[in-house]
């Protein structure tokens, strides 16, 4: 007997992705290595050959931390790559067709978080400033009014950002388990990371190129790249070697405050009224967590929640059952709603 039926069929209409390169001479002698020549995949969708004269609204999916890009498109053992998921969610007619850009922000430390750093790059404006003008050029996007930022973690925390830092470059926004409330969710780290460094002697550059040489990392030296990355972002130093600040003593692990500010200053739980305004032009904004969250993001993200509802700012706020793994599933619902949120008269039907 042949089970045909194991595993689900994909039999959806189809989008297709092509790459878009774009020249960033930002990049140009980075310290990270970082080349000023980024390839980042675009989906279209099904019809959009077919259809020239037809427009489309402009997602953008940030990628979370160890992630990027290219991540997000590759084949998966398991559910499905945001392409998969866009073409089920467009024949399902749960949301229309769009153009859904991948910003491959890869870089040596493992991630970014979307921010402009003199170390690990401008990146806030490499998508706004570069990016997205050069697909509105090249591509028949329908403009900022009809743009989505959205991603999950790191990601998250970049949609965030860009929406607030750069209002009007997107019309909606959704951040599922961005990070926040910095206090819970990171000075935990810093005594492991400390740890791990010191195996090293606080050599930076030595670290970093063992990680990526070893044959096995475990946690531990996750997390520890991870702080870097964030130290990177969050307050770069470029005499310092690898361009960045430890927010912390080496050996004693005392907070060092100066540091620890330059953090605290991108966190959204502790952002002030002028930026919860920045938030209020957009046409759609979703916020969600998993309850368990493992790294207590849930924390954060209630106190931007009620700082949100006190500023009278419209949102859409979930904590659902989960915590901050195999979180995709909930873009079966945030999609959507961006969708219909950039245009609630706009059809949903390709047909």
């Amino acid at each position: 007997m042949i089970y045909n039926d194991l595993q689900p069929q994909r039999d959806c209409p189809q989008g297709s992705l092509i790459q878009i390169t774009q020249q960033v001479p930002a990049l140009r002698n980075n310290v990270l290595g970082q080349s000023e020549r980024v390839v980042h995949d675009v989906y279209l969708p099904p019809g959009y050959h077919q259809d020239e004269q037809r427009s489309y609204p402009l997602f953008v999916a940030l990628a979370a931390y160890t992630n990027a890009g290219p991540g997000q498109v590759a084949w998966r053992n398991h559910g499905e790559t945001l392409p998969q998921r866009l073409d089920r969610l467009l024949a399902q007619g749960d949301m229309g067709p769009v153009i859904c850009v991948f910003p491959n922000a890869w870089n040596a430390l493992g991630g970014n978080q979307y921010v402009n750093s003199s170390t690990v790059g401008p990146w806030a404006d490499i998508i706004v400033d570069g990016l997205l003008p050069q697909l509105d050029q090249t591509l028949r996007t329908l403009g900022p009014s009809q743009r989505a930022v959205f991603g999950k973690s790191s990601g998250g925390f970049g949609a965030l950002h860009l929406a607030m830092s750069r209002p009007g470059s997107f019309a909606a926004c959704a951040a599922h388990a961005a990070d926040m409330g910095f206090d819970v969710v990171f000075l935990p780290d810093l005594p492991q990371t400390c740890q791990v460094l010191e195996r090293y002697d606080y050599d930076l550059p030595r670290f970093v190129r063992q990680f990526w040489r070893r044959k096995k990392a475990d946690y531990r030296e996750f997390h520890a790249l991870m702080t870097l990355c964030l130290a990177a972002s969050y307050d770069p130093q470029p005499q310092q070697p690898l361009g960045l600040r430890l927010p912390f003593v080496t050996r004693s692990c005392e907070l060092i405050e100066s540091a620890w500010e330059n953090w605290l200053r991108f966190d959204p739980a502790r952002w002030r009224s002028a930026q919860h305004q920045a938030l209020a032009s957009l046409q759609a904004l979703w916020l969600d967590v998993g309850r368990f969250d493992q790294y207590n993001i849930q924390f954060g993200s209630r106190r931007l929640h009620q700082q949100l509802e006190q500023a009278g700012i419209d949102h859409h706020y979930e904590e659902f059952d989960g915590n901050h793994s195999g979180m995709d599933w909930r873009l079966d619902a945030s999609l959507p709603y961006l969708y219909h949120g950039l245009n609630p008269t706009m059809p949903t039907d390709l047909t």
